[in-house]
């Protein structure tokens, strides 16, 4: 998992949003309550924006050189599916 201390060498900004109370939105609530500290610490000079609001559908976005924009619905994913998701993003 050492790639988790890589995200600054392609990633410029990670954001996720998600509603603050829906069932929807709970693997992305649990993934950034586990998870957030261990990415911040590996990865200190990287933005991680999270964007709760009553409502909105759990996303992942993440934002590369020249203002590139990629993002996932993660709505009905799992913590690893998260994770997975993730990696993929930090390989671009």
């Amino acid at each position: 998992m050492a790639w988790r201390g890589q995200l600054t060498k392609n990633l410029r900004e990670l954001r996720f949003l998600f509603c603050q109370s829906s069932p929807a939105s709970s693997s992305a609530r649990s993934f950034v309550e586990n998870n957030y500290k261990e990415l911040k610490t590996l990865n200190p000079k990287l933005p991680i924006l999270i964007r709760e609001c009553r409502g909105t559908e759990p996303q992942l976005w993440v934002r590369y050189d020249f203002g590139v924009e990629k993002g996932i619905r993660l709505e009905g994913l799992s913590e690893e599916q998260i994770f997975k998701a993730l990696k993929e993003f930090a390989k671009l």
